[in-house]
């Protein structure tokens, strides 16, 4: 039997008011779903603010919002307002911080395919920095650069340091065999040091960058990948070295994750024994959204299969919440109607797309009144769930609402039926088709 959900795995202003419900900055959560619908992610305002000045305070060389965790206006705002800058992995996501209103200087292109036309966009706009991923991208640097005559970027090289995180294979990224970066130990990254550093290199080379992986939790990968790169980064006598992002969440009561302030000391520390004495930057993302948000499901059917297993079916799933199919990724659930009950009952709850694998918790405790109809919560979905979303089956995206000071603002609408059919153009009657 489990007792209530843990507040630790709930947002900043996470209480309960007078009927035993969740409120979060004040606000009602089954209210919210009851005004704004479900599926529906409520992110907690002070929360994202606090994690935001966390990470600002924790490395003061810089530090940029990894914008691929979850990106919308008002995050992209959010963040910048608290004094981070932006660290965007694609065309898409630069758009969005720049119709946010961030100055292009404050941004930072990521990215182990970045096309001419992403490239050329970022010169153009002025990004601050690129970390340079390829050969083939300094080639397509030079030919803006040379042939089109766009100004010189600033850029850093990332390396692959051959630190292999225990996370899981597909969001681990420092070991020698990656699609990311250049490797150590092959001697590719050295060879684009001594490229960039040509006279008629197209970019200034400032610095250098690492990431190891994400979700990581064993602290010693990070000093690992320090050690490791320590002799590379002191000959290579950059300005700059960005660590990346990586630090570990806590999705579960078993899992435990250290604050974003062990984290930079942890850093600045090894980097000083080392002797680094670069400016040292850094890209925290989930760890400034993950815990921030609970996602709001209504139960519609509850099926109970006699020796087998309780399915509880919800009116979402994998896409809003990829994770459990992609990474095998565990998750609580608590009703916010009664924040404080106990958990008896185990069911298996699941979403509603035709697939069999459209499972978001395999083994979830709820309170034995569980019932259709209920507000179904889980939290620490601020990261990598609405970000990562999908249209399958034809659904659209849940809408995300912001809460503070008792005050809710809807930051981004339910798609409707309507916008997915915008880019079909046989749909569409005011397009022209074909003979």
């Amino acid at each position: 039997m489990a007792g209530p959900i843990s507040f630790r795995l709930l947002p900043d202003t996470a209480a309960v008011g007078p009927d035993g419900q969740l409120l979060l900055g004040g606000v009602d959560t089954v209210a919210l779903a009851e005004q704004y619908g479900t599926p529906l992610f409520v992110y907690d305002e002070t929360h994202l603010r606090n994690r935001c000045r966390e990470a600002v305070d924790a490395f003061p060389g810089g530090v940029y919002y990894a914008t691929k965790a979850f990106l919308c206006g008002a995050m992209a705002r959010l963040a910048h307002e608290e004094g981070m800058r932006l660290d965007v992995a694609s065309g898409g996501e630069m758009h969005v911080a720049l119709r946010a209103g961030i100055p292009a200087a404050d941004l930072l292109l990521h990215g182990n395919n970045k096309s001419t036309a992403e490239l050329r966009a970022a010169l153009v706009a002025g990004v601050g920095r690129i970390v340079v991923d390829s050969f083939d991208e300094i080639d397509r640097l030079d030919r803006l650069v040379a042939g089109e005559g766009l100004d010189r970027p600033d850029v850093l090289i990332r390396v692959t340091p051959g630190v292999h995180a225990h996370t899981h294979d597909y969001i681990s990224t420092g070991q020698e065999d990656s699609k990311f970066g250049f490797g150590l130990a092959s001697g590719a990254a050295a060879a684009a040091i001594d490229r960039l550093r040509r006279p008629d290199s197209p970019a200034r080379l400032i610095g250098l960058h690492v990431h190891i992986g994400s979700q990581v939790f064993v602290a010693r990968s990070f000093a690992l990948a320090m050690e490791a790169l320590a002799p590379f980064v002191r000959g290579a006598a950059l300005p700059e070295l960005n660590i990346g992002g990586g630090l570990g969440v806590a999705y579960i009561e078993a899992e435990e994750s250290e604050p974003i302030s062990a984290w930079g000391e942890r850093v600045h520390g090894a980097c000083e024994a080392l002797g680094i004495d670069a400016v040292i930057s850094a890209e925290p993302g989930r760890v400034i959204v993950a815990q921030a948000a609970v996602t709001l499901y209504r139960a519609g059917t509850i099926k109970d299969l006699p020796g087998i297993r309780t399915y509880v079916a919800v009116d979402g799933g994998m896409i809003d919440n990829p994770r459990p199919a992609m990474y095998g990724s565990e998750y609580e659930a608590f009703l916010p109607r009664a924040v404080g009950a106990a958990r008896s009952r185990t069911v298996r709850i699941v979403g509603k797309h035709c697939e069999s694998g459209d499972v978001l918790l395999h083994e979830a405790a709820v309170p034995e009144d569980l019932r259709v109809d209920d507000v179904v919560a889980t939290p620490v979905t601020g990261a990598y769930g609405w970000s990562m979303g999908s249209n399958y089956n034809r659904m659209g995206r849940p809408a995300i609402v912001f809460v503070a000071d008792g005050r809710a603002r809807l930051v981004v609408r339910r798609e409707t039926d309507e916008d997915l059919m915008r880019t079909d153009l046989a749909l569409d009657p005011a397009a022209s088709t074909p003979a």
